[in-house]
């Protein structure tokens, strides 16, 4: 039997109650507009449990995430440094080179940003699914500190390096290569770049970055570069591992009866939406009242609205919260799905913006066309059962 839990079941049970109970099911601290303390929270049969350091959709209970469900990812390891001495250099093609300690970054203008940040192959698949995360950064702008280097007028790339390396071998030879990733440099004089000290009012922790981290508002997390020592300015495209080898998607796009295949980064965050958790009041009538919360983000285009349906019924327009509400931020969204049978469902959302993009399908050519797996914004299924 499909087994259920509410808010009020918890609240009552002694702690040892409690503790067994949660090792069974999460139960959420209900946030929703329109959830009731005694909805049961219906168990998604295709999604299995979180692992630690991944947010944990069937109990999100907070518009800012904290720290426990913040994914990391590391493709050189976690670098090894003091980081009291650490300090971030730019140089290149600049007029005046910089070191900067982290006592004079933080002597600077202090801004915050409210972002959601993504990792680009999060939904590719069950088992990642909840590599996302919403935060406060605070830090300084990153503009500034460029404009009192001065970019000559060569310059047009901005490398960002971390302080991650590692021995790769490129066409048999043996090559010391730092995590590096670039932008343009229009793109890097984006007001909205910030270098990070702090994430929700709190020091970064080590394995997202601290002390210094590069802030993107929405782009892919591996734009926002962890452990930043160093920003050099160069005369021609930056095209290192992270940039021209990994994290490149190649995606087929029917051209004149054929199939021809595009190579680009990962860059920006693609439109996407997913069914946070499904509720369920009483039977009645030999129906069961179904509701599906979930959450919505992008790139920062806003949203025009979310729909929602069950199994292969018509959308339906979700009601998207009014607050909390920022532009680079993921927004909730909560729907009454009206009595369903019951037996074997699925619930699907899909979002579109403002401009009438529309997030796809799995079987759309935009994701059955792709060859890789970033960039993983397709509709993610949830599969449930409702026992009568």
């Amino acid at each position: 039997m499909t087994e259920t839990l509410n808010r009020r079941d918890l609240l009552k049970a002694g702690s040892a109650a409690v503790a067994i109970a949660m090792a069974q099911m999460s139960v959420p601290e209900f946030v929703f507009p329109g959830e009731e303390d005694d909805d049961e929270l219906v168990p998604f049969l295709n999604m299995p449990r979180s692992r630690p350091n991944m947010l944990d959709w069937e109990t999100l209970d907070s518009w800012m995430t904290p720290q426990d469900q913040v994914f990391s990812v590391s493709h050189y390891g976690y670098p090894e440094f003091d980081e009291a001495k650490h300090t971030l250099q730019i140089n290149g093609l600049v007029e005046k080179p910089k070191t900067f300690s982290m006592d004079d970054i933080k002597s600077l203008p202090k801004e915050d940003r409210l972002m959601t940040l993504e990792c680009s192959g999060n939904g590719a698949g069950k088992g990642f699914i909840g590599a996302v995360y919403n935060s406060k950064w605070t830090g300084t702008p990153l503009a500034a500190l460029l404009k009192s280097a001065g970019i000559k007028k060569e310059g047009k790339e901005v490398v960002f390096f971390g302080m991650d390396e590692k021995v790769e071998t490129i066409r048999k030879e043996k090559v010391l290569t730092p995590f590096g990733r670039s932008l343009s440099v229009e793109d890097a004089m984006d007001a909205n770049l910030l270098l990070a000290y702090e994430r929700n009012g709190k020091p970064l922790e080590k394995r997202n970055g601290a002390p210094l981290r590069l802030i993107y508002p929405g782009r892919y997390g591996i734009a926002n570069v962890k452990w930043l020592r160093q920003i050099e300015i160069r005369d021609r495209r930056y095209v290192g591992k992270f940039m021209g080898r990994d994290y490149v998607t190649i995606r087929g796009e029917k051209r004149n009866g054929r199939v021809v295949f595009i190579e680009t980064s990962v860059f920006k965050m693609n439109l996407k939406s997913i069914v946070a958790r499904v509720t369920r009041g009483e039977t009645k009538g030999g129906q069961v009242p179904l509701k599906a919360y979930g959450a919505v983000w992008g790139d920062g285009t806003p949203i025009d609205r979310v729909e929602v349906k069950v199994d292969d019924g018509k959308w339906q327009k979700a009601t998207l919260d009014k607050e909390p509400r920022s532009k680079y931020c993921w927004t909730f969204f909560s729907i009454d799905l009206g009595n369903i049978k019951p037996g074997k469902h699925t619930v699907i959302s899909r979002a579109i913006d403002v401009n009438g993009r529309v997030q796809p399908s799995a079987e759309d050519d935009e994701i059955a066309l792709k060859k890789t797996f970033w960039e993983a914004y397709q509709q993610w299924p949830r599969e449930i059962e409702l026992e009568a």
